[in-house]
């Protein structure tokens, strides 16, 4: 059994859980079948496994993912939609954070490329990386709000570390010179270095005519769209016709 100077000393190094799976074993009659090593080896398993999770808790709360529950693993992969399952198992693996690459998701309106960028993001939390969501138009507010207070350098170094920046809902309306100029700051800073998904209506055709400023559209362009896995959705719309019973169900 432990005794109390062993649990305050499992608790003051913080190995909670491998101090709870411990007194647990204590109430197994069969536990005495185990060797040392296999007892040992179960509760280094509960450590690791809370430590795991509590990870993937702070990640994910981090994140603020607008469907939290997407995952990759319901995707579904109707004809009609044009999903290539292999490329989004591919993907999945997060090789492409690990390289720093980009994806772009595009299609029209209801066909899930919110659920397919939260999915992967979601993914990459799972896999350790740090991700972050937003809504275009927030991000602008955000960045604008933080040129007023001064905190706009700190806030582009925070958007810079993060893993995976999900931009959601990009070119709903013609961008402002500055909101051009912001998106190119925040692409500059991860290009090379960190991985960015980009969700848009706009077939990537179209972007550089929406940015309007050639020159600027060109450097953006470069950055997002030089090393960017692209995803076109198609099919009809997956939102449901009423909101009564809100569900994930644009996947």
């Amino acid at each position: 059994m432990l005794n109390e100077p062993t649990i305050e000393k499992l608790k003051a190094l913080r190995l909670d859980a491998l101090c709870a799976a411990w007194a647990e074993q204590q109430k197994m009659p069969e536990i005495g079948q185990l060797s040392f090593d296999e007892r040992l080896g179960l509760l280094v398993d509960a450590e690791h496994l809370a430590r795991e999770n509590k990870r993937l808790g702070r990640l994910l709360k981090e994140a603020k993912l607008r469907l939290g529950q997407a995952c990759v693993e319901d995707i579904e992969y109707s004809a009609g939609r044009e999903l290539d399952k292999a490329v989004v198992r591919q993907l999945a693996t997060c090789r492409w954070v690990h390289e720093h690459h980009n994806i772009i998701i595009t299609g029209m309106t209801g066909v899930g490329k919110t659920y397919v960028a939260c999915a992967l993001a979601q993914q990459a939390c799972r896999k350790g990386y740090s991700s972050i969501y937003r809504r275009s138009s927030r991000l602008f507010d955000e960045l604008s709000l933080a040129r007023a207070d001064g905190s706009y350098v700190r806030l582009l170094v925070k958007l810079a570390r993060v893993d995976v920046l999900v931009i959601d809902d990009w070119g709903l309306s013609p961008p402002r010179d500055q909101e051009r100029r912001d998106l190119l700051e925040v692409l500059e800073d991860r290009y090379g270095q960190r991985s960015t998904i980009m969700t848009s209506q706009l077939p990537t055709k179209k972007w550089h005519e929406h940015l309007a400023d050639q020159t600027i559209a060109d450097a953006i362009l470069d950055r997002i769209l030089s090393n960017a896995h692209r995803l076109v959705l198609k099919g009809p719309t997956r939102r449901p016709e009423t909101n009564k019973e809100k569900k994930d169900t644009d996947r």
